[in-house]
């Protein structure tokens, strides 16, 4: 995801659905092998799906990789605002005594 053209393919699918692999070349300033590259790095991450209907390859987005880190940095986020919220306790407990 480091790629910003495998972000934008990525955000592509995810707002419009699945599209042929020919549509979403025609929307890059690249040739369709390229593209097809970029899929194949995104396939591999699990974060597209090919389903191939006769000479049709249709891609698809796969966000389950994505929730799954979302949920691990939610995760992160809880123990860090418990951690944050204790810090600020012991701050005002700090302040009340040298008052």
């Amino acid at each position: 995801m480091s790629d910003q053209t495998r972000r934008s393919l990525l955000t592509t699918l995810v707002q419009e659905g699945p599209l042929r692999v020919t549509e979403l070349a025609g929307r890059y300033d690249m040739s369709l092998n390229a593209v097809s590259k970029h899929i194949k790095v995104l396939e591999a991450a699990g974060l597209v799906t090919r389903k191939t209907l006769g000479r049709v390859h249709l891609i698809e987005a796969n966000l389950d990789p994505v929730h799954a880190v979302d949920d691990w940095f939610g995760q992160l986020r809880s123990i860090w605002d418990l951690r944050l919220d204790r810090l600020g306790e012991l701050f005002e407990e700090g302040t009340e005594r040298d008052e």
